[in-house]
This record gives C-alpha cells, sequence and structure tokens, in this order.
C-alpha cells in the first residue's frame, strides 16, 4: 500500500520559459487550427501579445520536467504497474511565448479502491507566471495495479 502520508507533500516546483518555437511544434503536432498559435501576426490581430499557449500545453512542460518520475520514484512505484486515470485543466488566465512559468505540484490525495487492487494518486500542479497571478490548475490521477 501507498504510504498515505505523501498527501500534501510538494512533489516537483520547477520554472519553464515558453518558447514560440516548440509552441508552434506543439501547435501543429496537436492540430491546432487557428493562425494565431503558429504566427505572431495573427496572434496581434486576434488581440494577443504574442503567440497564446494552445490546450494542455502546460502539461507537457511538466511532464518534461519530470515531475510524474519524480512522484513514482518518492512514492517507490514501478512505472510498468501505472495508468493513467483522469486529468483536468482549470485555466485562469492566457499565458504567452516568452513567459516564465513556475510549476508547483502536490500530492493531494491517496486512496484505494476493489480492496487495494487499485490505488489512486492524485496530484495537483499550480501554475503562476513571474508576478505570481495564477494562470492554471492542472490535476491528474495514477492508477497502481497491485
Amino acid at each position: 500500500m501507498i504510504d498515505k502520508s505523501h498527501i500534501g507533500a510538494v512533489v516537483s516546483s520547477h520554472t519553464e520559459l515558453v518558447e514560440a518555437g516548440r509552441l508552434r511544434f506543439f501547435a501543429k503536432a496537436t492540430g491546432q487550427k487557428e493562425a494565431c498559435y503558429s504566427d505572431v501576426s495573427a496572434a496581434r490581430d486576434a488581440g494577443y501579445p504574442d503567440l497564446p499557449i494552445p490546450p494542455t500545453f502546460l502539461f507537457c512542460l511538466d511532464m518534461e520536467a519530470g515531475s510524474s518520475a519524480i512522484v513514482l520514484k518518492r512514492l517507490n512505484i514501478d512505472i510498468g504497474r501505472i495508468l493513467h486515470g483522469e486529468q483536468s485543466f482549470t485555466y485562469h488566465r492566457m499565458a504567452y511565448a516568452g513567459e516564465r512559468l513556475n510549476f508547483e505540484t502536490k500530492i493531494v490525495d491517496i486512496y484505494d479502491k476493489k480492496g487495494g487492487a487499485l490505488e489512486f494518486v492524485v496530484r495537483e500542479t499550480c501554475v503562476t507566471n513571474a508576478d505570481g497571478e495564477l494562470v492554471a490548475e492542472l490535476r491528474n490521477s495514477l492508477v497502481v495495479r497491485n
């Protein structure tokens, strides 16, 4: 059983620079059709100061920093036993190319179902900009098969 004393622990904290080239690549890879995701002029014509961050890009920045691997190591979970449970995003403001974003991930719950055959680890990541303004909250669950 996963030790529930980890609930409330901050497991990852990092800062990421949102680079325009990565945004363009992500927009193309995820099939974003709106020109504002790849063309600065189109973004400005749409009222944005720069390229806006496409949906789910924040999750990718957090994953690239190793947030999930840190959780697995801390809780001593074999990657071969996990499944992706669920994922949600709450956006509070737009973020753009050139911004530095801060990510802080906490374990907010650990529980089991089916008599312990399945354990769930719920993480929340708070994303803020350089001024400390809340940009988004990311929530996801890992399912551990025992």
